[in-house]
């Protein structure tokens, strides 16, 4: 039996409960609980008015901000599937998910508005449904950014005379229904959309909410991005979900969330490693008062024991996890064994179960190597469009993790590497497939691999190995240009080795393991 009800539901529910709330405290300005509900619903008559219906897709390319939860929130209360971009994508990149996803709006930041100038008559986007939004926050001195064009709409302007009471969707919602699309690349290159429903983000927040002993009134500290996984389902709707304060910036800046810790006395403090190392830097840590934080979740990425160590000295005691954007949030490490199990990624959450399997399947004892395998009510539905792909990485309802890792005699999970060639740099994944296959369209490039290598900024980089084309001779800067506007500059390797040929495999694969076992120590 479907049982008609929706993520959409939580800020209606909290306006009901605690309308008086802090809901979001967004650059230093409180909204409550109905504050918040009542600007969702003037975006869903919105969307409706626009004639976006259940089964829509609506995409946004958007810096954090009131207006991403309120589409986000709005989406769900009508069943329109929302497809949150990466704005760090170059236009290529945006073309391609805008189009896959099939969305019909998209709205965009003024910062964005060169790279969708670009692509906007490539797109399935409908050509009344570009929606423009200012950007948040005051720009430097002499810095202006252009109004909205003529082939947009403002959304403040369209959006402020709606209606604020609950929209009544043309057409009933379910827990089953997809609630969003989020864009997790592909080895082969192309980027797949992770389908995520209402049900499965229900019981992504109660696992957080058990992770993180929630309280309504904790105040969360998290700059992260809106546009992840990790932002949009293990921080905001959790907090929203829970009745929580979230404290919520435009970007990531150091100084400032170490400041906003001391400033709104945060209990809850989410942060990446790359993130955590950066506020370390800053040396604001030794010179605000932390003593309110009550739990600290971070990882994303390889930590090193330094760091935790370096937290721990400041009274932050950082639980590591682990999840990937088809299964958000499927590990923490309990706080009490943060140093017994240094480099534990910890035990499955109350809503999922994880083992380890070796290659035919079967399940390994302690301290085997195999690939991780997890299922629960909150692996994703499936990749949008894309059954094959779907049916690689879930069988019968057993997500594929496609890590390798190990449990040991305690159920404690720790991750040893990853049987695709997936980095992460600075918490964001890189796919070396889609690099590459951008590489060898140079004219003077023959083959070009990528692996990750360690580094102590961003925990891993990228590193290229080119083999020029025949009396072909390139140099490292002309390879950084022609990757310019090509792929997002994050995603650009850092090192680059000339080659006269790459180490291949029978089947003429690039055998990455002797890359990575020969240079990742580099």
């Amino acid at each position: 039996m479907s049982v008609e009800w929706n993520v959409g539901y939580i800020p209606y529910k909290r306006a009901l409960i605690s309308p008086g709330k802090p809901a979001v405290i967004f650059e230093d300005v409180s909204v409550t609980y109905q504050d918040l509900d009542e600007r969702i619903n003037r975006c869903a008559h919105f969307l409706m008015k626009k004639g976006i219906k259940k089964g829509d897709r609506v995409a946004v390319v958007l810096l954090n901000c009131l207006e991403f939860l309120e589409i986000y929130f709005a989406c769900a209360k009508l069943g329109i599937i929302f497809v949150p971009l990466n704005w760090r994508l170059a236009g290529p990149e945006l073309e391609y998910q805008l189009n896959d996803s099939g969305a019909r709006m998209l709205v965009f930041h003024d910062s964005f508005l060169g790279s969708v100038d670009l692509i906007r008559s490539s797109l399935k986007v409908e050509q009344d449904k570009f929606i423009y939004l200012k950007s948040p926050g005051k720009l430097p001195p002499g810095i202006e950014l252009p109004g909205c064009p003529g082939w947009a709409t403002d959304y403040s302007s369209v959006v402020k005379d709606k209606p604020k009471h609950e929209p009544d969707p043309f057409s009933p919602v379910y827990l089953e229904d997809p609630l969003a699309i989020i864009y997790t690349s592909g080895v082969t290159g192309n980027p797949k959309g992770t389908v995520v429903s209402h049900l499965q983000t229900f019981f992504k927040n109660f696992q957080v909410g058990i992770y993180v002993d929630a309280r309504e009134d904790d105040i969360v500290i998290a700059q992260m991005p809106l546009f992840h996984s990790g932002g949009l389902f293990i921080v905001a709707t959790p907090a929203m979900n829970g009745g929580m304060t979230m404290v919520m910036r435009t970007g990531f800046d150091a100084n400032e969330f170490a400041e906003d810790i001391q400033r709104y006395r945060g209990t809850i403090v989410f942060a990446l490693t790359t993130m955590w190392r950066l506020i370390l830097d800053t040396g604001k840590l030794d010179r605000i008062d932390a003593s309110s934080v009550r739990c600290v979740v971070g990882g994303g990425e390889r930590t090193p024991q330094s760091l935790f160590e370096e937290l721990a000295k400041r009274g932050l005691y950082m639980q590591q996890g682990f999840g990937q954007t088809e299964n958000s949030a499927m590990m923490l490490l309990p706080r009490e064994d943060i140093h017994r199990k240094m480099g534990s990624i910890g035990k499955p959450g109350f809503f999922t179960d994880i083992w380890v399997a070796g290659e035919d399947g079967r399940k390994l004892p302690p301290g085997e190597i195999g690939e991780l395998m997890a299922k629960g009510p909150t692996v994703m539905s499936g990749y949008w469009n894309l059954p094959d792909e779907t049916s690689h990485a879930v069988t019968d309802g057993v997500l594929h993790t496609g890590d390798l890792g190990y449990m040991d005699e305690e159920g404690y999970f720790y991750v040893v590497d990853r049987l695709k060639d997936m980095y992460r740099s600075g918490g964001e994944n890189v796919y070396p497939a889609e690099v590459e296959k951008v590489l060898t369209t140079h004219p003077k490039i023959s083959q070009a691999a990528i692996i990750g290598i360690p580094d102590k900024r961003w925990g891993e980089v990228g590193m290229g190995f080119i083999v020029p084309a025949v009396n072909e001779s390139l140099t490292i800067p002309e390879i950084q240009n022609f990757l310019q506007g090509k792929v997002a500059r994050y995603k650009f390797p850092v090192k680059y080795l000339f080659m006269k040929e790459l180490p291949l495999t029978a089947t003429m694969k690039v055998k990455k393991s002797e890359l990575k076992s020969k240079f990742r120590g580099i």
